[in-house]
């Protein structure tokens, strides 16, 4: 893991500290002081293995195992800095200019640069700290000796503070994870608060202030027209600007390969050592996403995608990895696609199979990730395929989050008085279900929830929980899901197995989270269901990440930088909902950027189910699911009851329709509990006797859960 972490004190001078220590950026002066409080036993407060990036009285740090390109320190003075951590497209120059921007209040200037990366501020003794657009570098705070610590990941912070569970929380994360009105701005530990996506934290001598820095569209008034080729163009534009900043940055090798193995080749060598290899990789799924990403990262003028024989440095291709499950099959058709594209002779092809271990379930040992995640059951297949990767791997997620259409925007589209646009996308799923009552039952659908206000439509789901009405139709496929997905907030699918106590918790969240958001949140439906659902990718995202995370490398994920994100809400409604709008818009993206032979198929719905391999992981990890469920920390927290969940994990694994991705979240959950609770080390040296997060453990619930506030 990699993040940074400082405070905010209430007054210059508050901590102590030795004038003249040398920081991160190797100055040696007054300002780069150690920037910790004296501690206990006489030690220095500051977090473990941590690198200073400037001092007292608001020290910073970068902590983890960052490149020395991904931590940039740039300097007008000594009161004014600005530091970017990551992947960032910025020169100096642009970095100075951001830094004078800000000091007069314009933080979206320092969220415009292509690639991935957190920008802090500092101007005296105010402080910015810039979140991303999806939520994929968020950042947290809390209240810490009369001031503010901020960090971006929220265990650090849990730990200063000696953070305990905030059941709340994890409860609507289990019931109602992609409802923000259920999550607001909490995390999985009391006292512990995460800045919205869209948001800055603002801190000055210590005071905190959340403020947005994107504009959100009128409720009142229609958006203008966009012009799609203008809008396609503008994405074709963004996603180059992102791959070039990958590229154009410096080059990694892994660590030296300490010698051969009897038969074993070097690729396998590396990959059983857990070292990637080194240059530019790419997944190559045969989907649209990452086939998009891996075309632009091999066509792009420089390296990799060279010829060899043309230009200096050539000859380095471009590795594109395909995972091949070998355990359920059913993919031949993508199979079929990711070789004809690996043809390009810019590109060097590996399949990396995988077999029953790894399938989800079969490996549940991995690190302390700093959230839960439904990504933590299904790490072996990450890890499978990523080990087989390169220091700097590009992946296609979030692509569909960013470029398809909610099905929620149906009711966008009534509320802009576009009825005709609606055609195609209830055709389809006319088509794909076969009944002729589908247009009626869509259409009825959209239309009640552009006619509910965002308070009614977050009170019904409050009410259906209290009462556990977790589903209004009882049709399956695409259908129902799109008429599920009609509505300001949906119960999620572990809901079911959550106990009363637990769903009155919630209940009572979402009843005060609709009140305080009064006239809602000043966005249509599909446009605020669409972004909730990009935060909840982009937080399973950043757990698979942690979890997977394979030593010196990097995973790049495009699709979520800002300029994209940004570039892609601005495509019109009426192209998202066409079906096959996002492989017609990647098409589009690749012919402008030259590539336009393309396998037969292209961009075609995937017919390998995520739910086959779900079901074959859960038949063979039956035995030691359900010895986790025997005593689960989940029944001492009050929130679920463990002979309903055993139950529920037989009847699955014998095959009846129950919803998978709901058992994943148990368990995901269920685990990374028992892996914090296990930890023995902190994130700080000098605390009392290396205090941590959660230091009671679980106490047993008899009543209902607290909601952390």
């Amino acid at each position: 893991m990699r993040w940074l972490v400082g405070w905010s004190s209430t007054a210059a001078g508050a901590w102590g500290g030795s004038a003249g220590s040398v920081g991160y950026d190797g100055r040696h002066d007054a300002d780069a002081a150690y920037g910790g409080q004296v501690g206990y036993e006489g030690e220095t407060l500051q977090p473990v293995g941590s690198h200073l990036l400037w001092g007292d009285p608001d020290p910073l740090w970068a902590v983890g195992d960052w490149r020395p390109d991904e931590v940039r320190v740039v300097s007008v003075d000594a009161q004014n800095r600005i530091a970017v951590l990551g992947t960032c497209g910025a020169t100096d120059d642009q970095l100075r200019i951001g830094l004078s921007a800000a000091r007069g209040g314009a933080l979206r200037h320092l969220t415009a640069w292509p690639g991935s990366y957190t920008a802090i501020v500092r101007v005296g003794r105010r402080l910015t700290v810039c979140g991303d657009l999806a939520g994929v570098r968020p950042v947290f705070h809390t209240p810490w000796a009369g001031g503010t610590a901020y960090a971006t990941a929220a265990l650090p912070l849990a730990d200063l503070v000696e953070a305990n569970l905030d059941f709340g929380h994890l409860a609507a994360l289990l019931a109602a994870p992609d409802v923000p009105a259920a999550l607001h701005d909490s995390t999985p530990y009391d006292g512990v608060r995460r800045v919205p996506p869209g948001h800055a934290l603002i801190l000055r001598a210590g005071a905190r202030e959340i403020a947005g820095y994107e504009p959100v569209a009128s409720l009142a008034v229609a958006a203008p027209p966009a012009d799609p080729d203008s809008a396609v163009d503008a994405v074709r534009d963004a996603l180059v600007e992102a791959v070039r900043a990958r590229l154009s940055a410096p080059r990694h090798v892994p660590d030296i390969d300490p010698g051969p193995v009897p038969g074993m080749g070097p690729a396998e060598r590396r990959a059983a050592r857990g070292m990637p290899m080194p240059g530019i990789g790419a997944d190559l799924s045969g989907g649209p996403a990452s086939g998009t990403l891996a075309l632009l990262a091999a066509g792009l003028p420089g390296m990799p995608g060279t010829l060899l024989g043309h230009g200096t440095g050539a000859g380095e291709r471009l590795l594109a990895v395909t995972f091949n499950d070998l355990a359920v099959g059913g993919d031949e058709d993508e199979l079929e696609r990711a070789g004809a594209l690996a043809a390009n002779p810019r590109l060097h092809h590996v399949v990396a199979a995988g077999a029953e271990e790894t399938l989800p379930y079969a490996d549940m040992d991995g690190p302390l990730t700093d959230e839960p995640g439904p990504s933590l059951v299904t790490v072996a297949r990450h890890r499978a395929r990523l080990a087989a990767g390169s220091a700097d791997h590009f992946t296609g997620y979030g692509a569909r989050q960013v470029l398809d259409a909610h099905p929620a925007r149906l009711a966008d589209l009534l509320m802009d008085r576009k009825r005709r646009h609606l055609v195609r996308p209830v055709a389809a799923l006319t088509k794909a279900d076969g009944s002729v009552l589908v247009p009626a039952r869509v259409y009825g659908a959209a239309r009640r929830l552009a006619r509910t206000p965002y308070r009614a439509g977050v009170e019904g789901l409050a009410e259906r929980l209290l009462h556990r009405r977790f589903g209004s139709d009882d049709s399956g496929g695409a259908l129902g899901a799109s008429l599920a997905a009609l509505t300001w907030g949906g119960a999620g699918p572990a809901a079911r197995w959550l106990t009363g106590e637990a769903l009155a918790e919630v209940s009572v969240r979402l009843q005060s989270a609709a009140h305080r958001a009064g006239g809602g949140p000043g966005q249509r439906p599909g446009d605020y269901r669409a972004r909730a659902a990009l935060t909840r990718h982009a937080m399973d995202l950043r757990v698979l990440e942690q979890a997977a995370e394979i030593r010196s490398q990097r995973l790049h994920a495009p699709f979520l930088d800002n300029q994209v994100v940004r570039a892609c809400r601005a495509l019109p409604e009426t192209l998202r909902v066409q079906p096959g709008a996002r492989a017609a818009i990647l098409r589009t993206v690749l012919k402008g950027a030259g590539v336009t032979d393309l396998p037969p198929g292209w961009g075609a719905p995937s017919q390998a189910s995520a739910s086959a391999a779900a079901r074959a992981g859960l038949r063979m990890a039956i035995d030691p699911l359900l010895n986790l469920f025997e005593a689960p920390l989940l029944a001492e927290a009050g929130l679920i009851e463990a002979r309903v969940v055993r139950r529920a994990l037989r009847a699955a694994a014998a095959g009846e329709p129950l919803p998978l991705d709901g058992l994943a979240d148990l368990i995901s959950l269920e685990i990374w509990l028992r892996r914090l609770l296990s930890r023995r080390g902190t994130c700080w040296t000098g605390t009392p006797a290396r205090a941590r997060a959660v230091p009671a453990g679980i106490a047993p619930q008899r009543r209902a859960v607290s909601s952390g506030g």
